[in-house]
């Protein structure tokens, strides 16, 4: 960060009045940093970003500092504001020699130019970028920029409810925020709330802005026994749980979301006999499953069907960017399906257990019968350890209680991984568990090669695996 005590404190009190820090029609809109004794105990100094029309001033941005990766545990940083026009970025490295930068996802196209300790690039549009000096990936940048939204309504009403900028903590004696049905939740830039959000047998709730879910006991947000509910802006830091779980749920939209993890257990979305959901333009690195769709658990019960997932940059420290299928009721024979991933970007896959590993990952368990999925125009651009997928019928001595009924009907369309692995692609039923059948693989390339028969490990229990 840059300026003097003066220039933060005048910052500061402008987020706590509910200014938001925006200049002319097309210039960035600044988010209010903490307020108070949080604007030092949440910053991280590894980074200074600023951000301007082209050709116009400078303007500091809010470096936060985020936790990663439960293997290696290190300190990260994060960076929010919104645009409505072109804008210029530049950030510096304020520790170390710097030699090369690198934005991912790569299929964004940002291509910085390296002054010094500085990258400078342009951005012609909203973005959810990594921005790594010297391959440094554990203290990256996370830099989240979103379209500016329209302005928040001033105060709450019936129906509507307000965070506006500075901190909001549950009400004495609670550690969530409890939303009723029928309500629209408004969180204006700069608003952060230190506590989960409560949506458990809810209808008809929205949530909508670009505010921050920091200190969250458990999860980020819980979705549970609910209808028609809508999360479309917010930021999650590091959760104590999942960063959102959904369990028997219907018509879940979730757009333009964020969420950054570390710890045990802190998957990114997690769904449970969930149906009717969409996910779009989301960004997940968490140290578990970034995306999990699941039968029943726990006291959720019911098949999980049409998913359609798109957009989406994951990048799992630890465990599966995807997985589908290993928890299900017991006895209840439950299905999931119609399942479409497309355009996805997955950043990392490391996972040093075999039973655990699959950046495109289907653990089918527990009586679970998984058909109809598709993965189409996906990149794969790192595995640190693990393997490309794994389609697999499996009992997990951990976590399952009987052997999947199934899988049928896979598809691989146009994905590439451009690096193979520490171990091999896996398909495989199991002797006392259903089959994998008609599994087509068409247009896969590895490390810039077409996928062949001779790269899978091909187990028992197959039938009609195509390859073209």
């Amino acid at each position: 960060m840059t300026g003097d005590v003066m220039k933060q404190t005048i910052v500061c009190a402008l987020g706590v009045l509910g200014f938001t820090l925006a200049g002319q029609a097309g210039e960035p809109l600044i988010h209010p940093p903490p307020p108070g004794k949080a604007f030092w105990s949440s910053a991280n100094d590894d980074y200074t970003v600023r951000v301007r029309q082209p050709g116009g001033s400078w303007r500091d941005l809010y470096e936060y500092r985020v936790r990663v990766d439960n293997d290696q545990k290190r300190d990260a940083s994060m960076v929010l504001f919104d645009m409505d026009g072109p804008v210029e970025v530049a950030v510096r490295r304020n520790n170390g020699d710097v030699r090369r930068v690198q934005i991912r996802p790569a299929s964004a196209g940002v291509e910085p130019t390296l002054h010094g300790d500085t990258a400078i690039f342009r951005l012609d549009q909203p973005r959810k970028l990594s921005v790594e000096f010297d391959g440094d990936r554990l203290g990256n940048l996370h830099l989240f920029a979103g379209a500016i939204r329209p302005p928040v309504p001033a105060q709450d009403s019936p129906g509507i409810k307000v965070f506006g900028p500075g901190i909001h903590v549950p009400p004495e004696g609670a550690d969530r925020f409890v939303i009723p049905s029928d309500t629209r939740v408004y969180f204006a830039p700069g608003a952060i709330l230190e506590g989960g959000i409560d949506l458990r047998g809810t209808l008809n709730v929205q949530l909508t802005g670009h505010g921050l879910i920091t200190k969250a006991k458990d999860e980020g947000i819980l979705v549970a026994h609910a209808r028609n509910i809508g999360i479309d802006g917010p930021t999650i830091v590091n959760p104590g749980h999942y960063s959102v779980q959904c369990g028997q749920s219907t018509g879940i939209t979730i757009t333009d979301f964020k969420a950054i993890s570390i710890g045990s257990w802190t998957d990114g979305l997690d769904f449970m006999s969930c149906s009717d959901v969409r996910v779009d333009d989301v960004f997940l690195r968490n140290s578990d499953d970034n995306i999990a769709i699941y039968g029943g658990r726990w006291d959720y019960r019911g098949d999980a069907r049409n998913y359609l997932i798109t957009r989406a940059i994951l990048w799992a420290d630890i465990a599966h960017p995807v997985n589908i299928g290993l928890h299900g009721t017991p006895g209840a024979a439950e299905t999931i399906a119609n399942l479409t991933f497309r355009d996805i970007d997955i950043l990392e896959h490391d996972e040093d257990d075999p039973e655990y590993q699959g950046a495109l990952a289907i653990s089918n368990s527990d009586g679970n019968l998984v058909r109809d999925v598709l993965f189409e125009n996906v990149r794969v651009e790192r595995i640190e350890e693990g393997m490309p997928f794994n389609f697999r019928t499996v009992f997990n001595k951990s976590y399952s209680h009987a052997h999947g009924r199934g899988v049928q009907n896979v598809t691989l369309r146009n994905v590439q991984f451009r690096e193979a692995g520490t171990n091999r692609p896996v398909i495989a039923g199991h002797p006392d568990g259903g089959p994998v059948q008609n599994v087509l693989i068409e247009d896969v390339s590895i490390e810039g090669r077409p996928l062949t028969a001779a790269d899978i490990d091909i187990g028992g229990g197959v039938t009609s695996v195509r390859i073209r």
